[in-house]
């Protein structure tokens, strides 16, 4: 005869879906304790609160890194820093998932595992997608506001997301369907519908072309002229999410973003009354690396009208190498410039991307 004890995540895969199921202890085993009810019928639960701890875990890592000297590095050029508190960090929260959930079971997607060279590509399993540091030039010159972004997906659907502001002690976390919450209070978007009486929040990102910066504040001109109150930046995608989700801004907007800046950020949007949406007015796609999320579509699909779409590469773009380590990527959907007929760029983690249009 067996009893449910301790619920241990494992995973039961089918040809299109991972559910939890809960692993069987013998009774015989005096040393576990009977798992409740509400774990049983509710496998996230545990994953949920282990990734809010594991936060607050690496929220105070950097606010002690940020204590002594930092030592500062760059990826794709010299305004795109990252620092060893990045890495760490990152370390930190992959190796503590790993070691509570079992090595193979669960899949990562990380910025600074991404950066190099570990595939981003979100499937059915469970993921996932962390930015440990996000923020990291605010990080470096003691600007207050840097996040650890935690987001858990399965079936490639966003079951929950947890953000911890570290410098401000601030836990942000939602879960689909049971609201959103702030140091343990509830959180909702503000209901502004007059776009003449919204804050709007955006950044100019770390792409600094000639194109893309004179694309990127022409949008914040015809934005600033509309007119609204005021455009303001954090300088962290996670964090300008939950300013949305708490009401203290109606929208933020950005092209060129990842999956891991904004994962986490999504759900707690979405629970506290947001919505989410692309930058041409289609649904919100996790990997396209360009987004709004608004208090509602109203002032959403206003601030769309003023946005000046620029080209980026996906996230999940695949990489074929090709010959003595030249690696291409094969083409993302290209919605907007496609007057050239060859496009090439250097990405994000140096890697020479061309393509045909």
């Amino acid at each position: 005869m067996f009893a449910f004890y301790d619920c241990i995540l494992g995973y039961f895969a089918s040809p299109q879906h991972y559910v939890a199921i809960t692993v069987l202890q013998s009774e015989d085993d005096s040393s576990k304790q009977p798992c409740s009810r509400n774990k049983m019928e509710d496998p996230w639960q545990m994953a949920y609160d282990f990734a809010v701890a594991v936060a607050r875990k690496a929220g105070e890592e950097i606010r002690k890194a940020g204590e002594s000297e930092i030592r500062v590095m760059t990826k794709s050029s010299t305004v795109d820093l990252v620092t060893k508190t990045d890495e760490r960090v990152e370390k930190i929260i992959i190796g503590s998932l790993k070691q509570e959930f079992g090595e193979g079971t669960h899949c990562f997607i990380g910025e600074e595992s991404v950066a190099n060279g570990e595939p981003c590509i979100l499937t059915d399993k469970p993921t996932w997608i962390i930015d440990p540091v996000d923020g990291t030039t605010n990080f470096v010159h003691g600007f207050p506001f840097v996040a650890v972004s935690i987001a858990f997906a399965v079936n490639k659907q966003l079951e929950f997301g947890v953000v911890y502001s570290c410098l401000e002690d601030k836990m942000y976390k939602a879960r689909k369907g049971k609201g959103a919450f702030c140091n343990d209070e509830p959180i909702q978007v503000s209901d502004v519908k007059d776009i003449h009486k919204s804050i709007i929040i955006s950044e100019h990102g770390i792409d600094r072309s000639p194109e893309k910066v004179t694309k990127i504040f022409s949008t914040m001109q015809k934005i600033l002229c509309i007119p609204v109150h005021g455009l303001r930046g954090s300088g962290t995608a996670a964090t300008n999410m939950c300013l949305v989700a708490t009401g203290a801004v109606e929208a933020f907007f950005e092209i060129g973003i990842h999956c891991w800046d904004i994962a986490a950020g999504a759900v707690i949007v979405q629970e506290a009354g947001g919505i989410l949406l692309d930058v041409d007015g289609g649904p919100f796609d996790l990997m396209s690396r360009r987004m709004v999320s608004a208090n509602n579509d109203v002032i959403a699909k206003r601030i769309i009208k003023e946005i000046e779409i620029f080209p980026s590469t996906r996230d999940d773009a695949p990489i074929e190498k090709k010959g003595r380590g030249v690696e291409v990527a094969k083409p993302p959907e290209i919605i907007a410039n496609r007057s050239p007929n060859i496009l090439c760029q250097i990405s994000e983690f140096k890697k020479v991307v061309i393509w045909i249009s």
